[in-house]
């Protein structure tokens, strides 16, 4: 595939990345000289000095012959355009482009990002998308990461087992035993920096961060076998009332009549705006790194700390404070690639990280074959992959464990007629059936050839 990225910063750069070890055709453009040489010294692509929207720059970078653009730069704007010139001049069929601004994005404005207007076929959000993710880990507090597939029917959890985790040093295959009712999968293993997909004889240990794929209605069992049954939070204290913030606090609002939500919002025009479009939320101007302020929004009270500023480091701090004043668990904001591996270390119990959320919804586009959902875990190392069966697909028709996927490949779970399906080794999958599958980084080509259309799906 030949793919031309407008935007080297940290979600071009990760994207780039992941699709040139991939072996696809990548050009990436950037006006600044330095993330250009950087890109082009340690990954294996094409780089172009120049402003992505411009007709000239894009014919250099090879657009009359691309598959797919992917515009990500800083500016709305200037992504916008880009889709628009790859579309009117050079006919690519596929336009991705990054939109922050929510007012291009208001419901009665639909028709804007269509077709006869601004032809762009797949709208990123990185607010509206890190704010759902929040959204769910507030809601099942007791997961390091939840990611929902097949219409909302199968959800992948993080759980971090813990010294008091009643299931550490247990096989896998004992756990079926244990539980034969249970609709849940262990996937994949995150252990010393390393993602692997278990065996049936291999055993969790203290620290490792286990992907476990379970029917909805099954999470919060699954998290209490793993000695999580920490309570929904219902006093939410949020750090930072920007974009983020204010989508969370304005859908908590929404959802959940019962959530007492407070931000603390270091600007004071930004406070009084966000005060004035919030009905219940209690807005507070000041510093989330301010003792008193901290007090003053009785912290220790809260069931959650949310940071969600723009400052990692801010982040941190305020989570750790608010902590050791009383607060029961903490979710931060963290845009540092470096940080996530030393979250927990540093008194994190939960992390979101906007560019892998963004990247996750780009690939999900970039995947070929009857791909309908991807999420990318660990920082890329592994994906998680929902995917439609065709009558030509070698995992139909056959037991399970007859199939032989290659090691780093595990199915979690099967969607058939609005049902999930614990895939069980006599159990078969049929055409049509949505498939959960695990995969190790490099074998996600494999999984796409599971599911692949033809040579000319896109």
């Amino acid at each position: 595939m030949k793919v031309v990225i407008c935007g080297a910063g940290q979600v071009g750069y990760g994207i780039a990345e992941k699709l040139a070890a991939e072996q696809n055709d990548v050009s990436v453009i950037d006006t600044s000289p330095q993330l250009v040489h950087a890109i082009r010294d340690t990954l294996d692509v094409r780089g172009f000095i120049g402003h992505g929207a411009h007709p000239d720059v894009l014919a250099q970078a090879g657009a009359d012959q691309a598959d797919m653009i992917i515009a990500v730069t800083l500016y709305d704007e200037i992504n916008m355009v880009a889709c628009q010139v790859a579309h009117s001049l050079f006919n690519v069929p596929i336009k991705v482009s990054r939109v922050r601004a929510q007012s291009y994005l208001q419901s009665h404005y639909r028709n804007l990002f269509s077709r006869d207007n601004m032809p762009i076929d797949v709208i990123i959000s990185p607010e509206i998308e890190v704010g759902e993710m929040i959204l769910r880990r507030l809601s099942l507090p007791g997961a390091m990461e939840t990611v929902r597939f097949a219409d909302d029917n199968m959800i992948i959890v993080g759980v971090d087992c813990g010294g008091d985790c009643p299931v550490l040093d247990t096989p896998l295959r004992q756990l079926t035993e244990l539980f034969p009712d249970l609709s849940a999968v262990v996937v994949g293993i995150a252990r010393e920096g390393k993602v692997f997909v278990p065996h049936s004889s291999d055993m969790m240990r203290e620290g490792d961060l286990v992907y476990v794929c379970c029917e909805r209605g099954q999470v919060r069992r699954t998290l209490s076998i793993f000695g999580h049954e920490e309570p929904e939070a219902k006093r939410v204290l949020i750090a930072g009332g920007g974009n983020i913030g204010a989508y969370v606090a304005r859908r908590l609002e929404e959802k959940q009549s019962r959530t007492k939500v407070k931000i603390i919002e270091h600007s004071r025009d930004r406070a009084i705006r966000i005060a004035d479009e919030l009905r219940r939320t209690v807005v507070l101007h000041g510093s989330a790194l301010d003792q008193v302020m901290l007090q003053e929004a009785d912290v220790e009270d809260s069931d959650m700390m949310v940071a969600l500023t723009n400052e990692d480091e801010v982040n941190i701090l305020s989570c750790v404070m608010a902590k050791k004043m009383g607060c029961e668990r903490n979710l931060s904001l963290l845009n540092n690639t470096s940080y996530p591996a030393f979250a927990h270390a540093l008194g994190i119990d939960a992390f979101v990280n906007p560019r892998q959320v963004t990247i996750s919804k780009i690939l999900q586009h970039v995947r070929r074959g009857r791909i309908r959902a991807v999420h990318a875990l660990q920082n890329g190392a592994a994906e998680v992959i929902e995917a439609e069966a065709l009558d030509t697909s070698p995992l139909v028709g056959r037991p399970l464990r007859e199939v032989e996927l290659a090691e780093g490949i595990r199915i979690g779970g099967i969607l058939r007629d609005g049902k999930v399906v614990t895939p069980r080794g006599d159990e078969r999958i049929q055409a049509h059936d949505r498939v959960v599958i695990f995969a190790i980084a490099d074998k996600v080509r494999q999984v796409e050839q599971m599911f692949r259309v033809s040579l000319e799906f896109f």
